[in-house]
């Protein structure tokens, strides 16, 4: 029986040789999407030109700074309202509708209390990306058996003791699910916004490569996205399977 990981990559490769096909066949016109191939050559020439090096590393300082928000924020929030039950009934229905909020419809909002700066791209992706950890804690902390929390309580340990080396222990997997979603939706919001109002940023880039129909630089920029969260997020899931693997130890 193949692997998971086999038949991944096989799909993969299978999609990619169709697209190419149709692109150099002109199934698919060129102003529509070029080769994967040449997004791959259009890639390499742009990194060692270093032509887009400012915008690449303005994009992704804003969204390590989101998820290092979302994280801190979502994980204490959610910590503290699984203490209190009364609270947390209060806003249980807002987290459930939460994703219904149009929340680029506040960009305007934030460019006001932020400024044209790069604060109101890193508001958007730490928006987004806050309540998937919310959620994803609150759902771990549920989890913990009660016979774990009574140890705690014999051993005498306070609400932060317990939830240190108690509670947050035992919901670390459900903690780190929130994580890799933290990190999708926060390259989603921080690129997003550059796509409004920024003057620089790979989603700034992007926009500006579709409106004067390059498409040479546009495919090769969202192939670079591509590259960068498909290699987070197959390094966190290999981070996550050994920790498993030593938890189950």
């Amino acid at each position: 029986m193949k692997s998971p990981g086999l038949l991944r990559a096989g799909l993969i490769l299978l999609a990619v040789g169709a697209l190419e096909v149709l692109c150099r066949t002109g199934v698919i016109p060129s102003l529509t999407a070029i080769p994967p191939s040449a997004m791959v050559v259009s890639l390499v020439e742009i990194l060692h030109s270093g032509r887009f090096a400012a915008d690449i590393a303005a994009t992704l300082r804003n969204v390590s700074i989101s998820i290092a928000a979302a994280m801190l924020v979502g994980v204490l929030i959610g910590t503290t309202l699984q203490s209190l039950p009364a609270t947390r009934r209060i806003f249980d229905p807002l987290f459930a509708t939460y994703y219904a909020i149009p929340l680029y419809a506040f960009y305007p909002l934030l460019i006001v209390i932020f400024g044209l700066g790069d604060l109101p791209q890193v508001a958007i992706g730490f928006l987004l990306a806050v309540m998937a950890v919310i959620i994803n804690t609150l759902n771990g902390l549920d989890r913990v058996p009660k016979v774990l929390l009574k140890a705690a309580r014999v051993h005498r340990l306070g609400p932060v003791k317990t939830a240190l080396k108690v509670r947050l222990p035992f919901a670390a997997p459900y903690i780190f699910t929130g994580f890799k979603l933290a990190v999708a939706y926060s390259f989603i919001g921080v690129i997003g916004a550059e796509f409004i109002t920024s003057n620089r940023g790979i989603g700034y880039e992007i926009s500006f490569a579709y409106n004067n129909f390059d498409n040479a630089v546009m495919y090769a920029l969202i192939l670079f996205v591509l590259v960068v969260v498909t290699t987070i997020n197959m390094s966190l899931y290999v981070w996550e399977k050994r920790l498993l693997t030593r938890r189950l130890r």
